[in-house]
């Protein structure tokens, strides 16, 4: 018996979807038998192999591109039409793939782990390791992430940055942190670092262990021009694009997005408390903007850089005799099969013309997320310490292109 009129109230609500339900699922049961087995995809075994499965019966040719190797996969259809390729032992990492059907790269739909893309979105897997891997998730304090929205008036639209605040950080508090722009890659957006590069996460573990210094991080939409998106990959054969992009960048981020990071978070606003860095477009976008503004970043850190104009002198002009004195890090890198590592010897070897010394890392593996994860891993424990000392992941083996 029930004695209350809410419970009523629930228990018929309760009797109602039941019924619906059995109704939906009697009229519907020839249609549900029909529908194929549900596979499982990006399945990760005990030995680090990951298997990859597609169903498309009607496909002539399926095959997986895939971070840790230079060519895609082949896959091997069964009689139910299910392809499939197992890959060789991978070392733990997060692993971004799509799949590629006659010719047209999509995502795996058995797969929710997602990937966005400006281009071409896939998926990732994430094959475990131990704890030691600053990009492993522990059980350590963590950071916030903030999701800012704002018109630009430089670019002329609207667009978004993110603020990574690192534990016990207190709005009201009278301790402000150091602060480093942390800038994505082309086709990607402005929670790559996060959403990819697991940024937050190496930052928990690192500070968590001493390592580095708690600092806000401020992830900023790296585009300074709509025409860099429009023109897709050509753009790098099209003149002009990419330095108009790095000039409205440069504005956007030092008009807009730092004066509202220092009126809107406890961040020290001196050149010693500053850091810019970033990857492949970002990478380029940092060499630029911070060299040609040594008056507001004192730490530079430029990973695969891709994009800059090869006229360096006019790139950078402002450099000078001064500049080593005002550089307390400048670090760069590069995968040792990345297509980007002979314009990034050359940038060195110009600026080590220049008296600048420079940290060159000179990494295993290509263009892929891997490679930067490791290279953000090694630049936080050296940003706005006293003595900075490099970290050790690079005997965390990057897996070799295939």
């Amino acid at each position: 018996m029930i004695c209350s009129s809410e419970g009523w109230i629930r228990s018929s609500t309760a009797v109602s979807l039941f019924f619906v339900l059995s109704t939906w699922l009697s009229s519907h049961a020839p249609v549900l038998a029909q529908q194929p087995e549900r596979i499982v995809s990006s399945e990760v075994s005990s030995d680090h192999r990951v298997t990859i499965r597609f169903r498309a019966p009607n496909a002539k040719e399926v095959a997986v591109p895939m971070e840790g190797y230079g060519k895609p996969l082949p896959m091997t259809k069964d009689d139910s039409g299910v392809w499939s390729v197992t890959t060789e032992p991978l070392v733990p990492d997060c692993y971004g793939y799509s799949i590629l059907m006659d010719g047209v790269d999509l995502v795996d739909p058995s797969n929710p782990m997602l990937r966005p893309n400006l281009f071409n979105s896939g998926n990732a897997v994430h094959v475990p390791g131990p704890a030691s891997l600053p990009w492993e998730m522990s059980d350590v304090p963590h950071g916030v992430i903030h999701h800012h929205f704002y018109h630009s008036r430089v670019v002329g639209d609207d667009r978004d940055f993110y603020v990574y605040t690192p534990p016990n950080y207190d709005a009201a508090a009278k301790q402000r942190y150091p602060v480093l722009y942390l800038l994505h890659g082309f086709s990607d957006e402005a929670n790559a670092w996060t959403l990819i590069g697991r940024a937050n996460i190496i930052l928990d573990n690192l500070i968590a262990q001493g390592k580095a210094k708690p600092m806000i991080v401020v992830m900023p939409l790296g585009y300074g021009t709509h025409e860099i998106i429009a023109h897709g990959w050509a753009v790098t054969r099209t003149a002009g694009v990419f330095e108009k992009n790095s000039e409205n960048f440069r504005d956007a981020l030092l008009q807009e997005v730092l004066p509202m990071v220092e009126s809107s978070y406890r961040v020290k606003s001196d050149r010693e408390s500053r850091a810019i860095a970033g990857l492949s477009m970002g990478g380029s976008e940092t060499l630029f903007v911070g060299l040609n503004n040594l008056d507001r970043f004192a730490y530079l850190g430029a990973f695969s850089s891709g994009g800059m104009n090869a006229e360096y002198d006019k790139t950078v002009p402002t450099l000078d005799s001064n500049a080593a004195a005002k550089i307390r890090v400048f670090w760069m890198s590069c995968g040792k099969d990345d297509r980007l590592l002979a314009p990034n010897e050359k940038f060195r070897d110009w600026m080590a013309g220049k008296g600048i010394h420079v940290q060159w890392v000179e990494s295993p593996g290509a263009h892929w997320w891997p490679v930067w994860r490791r290279n953000l891993s090694d630049l936080l424990p050296q940003l706005f310490q006293e003595k900075p000392a490099p970290s050790d992941y690079w005997t965390q083996q990057v897996q070799p292109q295939r």
